[in-house]
């Protein structure tokens, strides 16, 4: 900060990082709103408050957006201990309540009150429209299985467009490149995970993720479903939900004869190799991705069956048959041993070592599964 007058140093106090700033809950029980432990923060905020993710303004800025975790009605309050416009003439502090109510639908609370009524009836919620998929995930810390489940809804299902205002407020803080979607599209469609958990007796149900679905046209009688949104929220990452919501998801279409295949728009890295490892899993259900097949090559056989029956497109089929092809430890090595030494030179060293890696990763995965 050398050059700066002092009051240009004071200034500059009152600069405040967006992502630090925003505190987010998804609350089951009142004790949940004083825990610490139960906060989040963003990833992203430029969305909202610009690229540099600065609120200008304030001291000890606090943006707390507190949601029910099933329904995700929502608590949004601001804290500060000190405010610019108090102590400098003519100066300004951002207004950070409109950029947030931009982006939050109206009806939300703002005392904790209200938040906590509304939390008791929550009880009375259910998951929106039609059961997919049940699975379980052992929680060592409770030493119990949870159970999970799958739905997918539309916006005929009462009380789902409003809940779903709610929920796309996270892709603002946890996908770089977020937007809200055009809900009164119907070939939209909405896959929602959620957590049953007990409380005080009764069965509850607390939101995990969702994906976005969007089903083009392929002329003259096909669809092709392409992936547009996957979000899991940041309490269940790491427990695998994103692979049971994909697998799922393309089960769901795999049954369906009008569909081509099955897409993703503008994919991140991560999605990518999700995907990589619940296609894998997938392929290893079919006769023609068996051993013995993959060691012949990769064939006409498994462009049909791959395309017929798991509606995976050709460019992807030969991906996924190396992968195949290397799911014994023995097998991989054989597989790096073949490939020509004088390729790995400086210019394609650091790929080369990131695509085994992420090889590896997807087939240790699979090992594991």
């Amino acid at each position: 900060m050398a050059g700066l007058t002092a009051v240009e140093k004071k200034l500059a106090e009152y600069k405040c990082n967006t992502n630090e700033a925003i505190q987010l809950k998804l609350v089951r029980f009142p004790e949940d709103l004083e825990d610490d432990n139960t906060t989040f923060n963003p990833e992203y905020s430029h969305q909202v408050f610009g690229d540099d993710e600065v609120a200008f303004g304030y001291k000890g800025l606090k943006i707390l957006l507190y949601y029910i975790a099933g329904n995700l009605s929502t608590l949004f309050r601001i804290e500060y201990t000190s405010k610019v416009n108090e102590k400098f003439d003519c100066v300004e502090a951002d207004d950070v309540e409109s950029k947030i109510r931009e982006i939050i639908p109206p009806g939300f609370c703002t005392n904790t009150d209200d938040f906590v009524s509304l939390l008791e009836k929550e009880v009375n919620f259910r998951p929106f429209g039609m059961l997919l998929h049940t699975y379980s995930v052992h929680n060592e810390e409770a030493g119990e299985d949870i159970t999970y489940q799958i739905y997918k809804a539309d916006m005929t299902c009462p009380g789902f467009r409003e809940y779903h205002e709610r929920l796309q407020t996270f892709l603002m803080w946890f996908i770089e490149t977020a937007s809200f979607i055009d809900v009164d599209d119907e070939r939209w469609n909405y896959f929602l995970v959620f957590e049953k958990y007990n409380k005080d007796g009764a069965t509850l149900f607390a939101t995990v993720g969702y994906m976005t679905v969007y089903n083009y046209y392929v002329y003259p009688d096909k669809t092709r479903p392409r992936v547009s949104q996957m979000l899991i929220l940041p309490p269940f990452q790491g427990e695998g939900h994103g692979a049971q919501l994909l697998e799922t998801v393309h089960r769901y279409y795999m049954s369906s004869p009008t569909v081509l295949d099955i897409t993703a728009e503008d994919p991140s890295e991560n999605y990518v190799k999700l995907r990589d490892f619940v296609l894998v899993k997938l392929c290893q259900d079919l006769l023609c991705f068996s051993p013995g097949k993959l060691m012949q090559g990769f064939s006409q056989e498994m462009v049909m069956e791959a395309q017929q029956k798991l509606k995976i497109n050709k460019k992807k089929q030969r991906e996924l048959a190396k992968m195949r092809r290397c799911l014994r430890p023995e097998e991989l090595t054989n597989q790096l041993n073949q490939i020509d030494l004088n390729m790995q030179h400086e210019q394609l060293e650091e790929s080369f070592q990131q695509l085994v890696s992420d090889y590896r990763r997807v087939l240790e995965r699979l090992a594991q599964a």
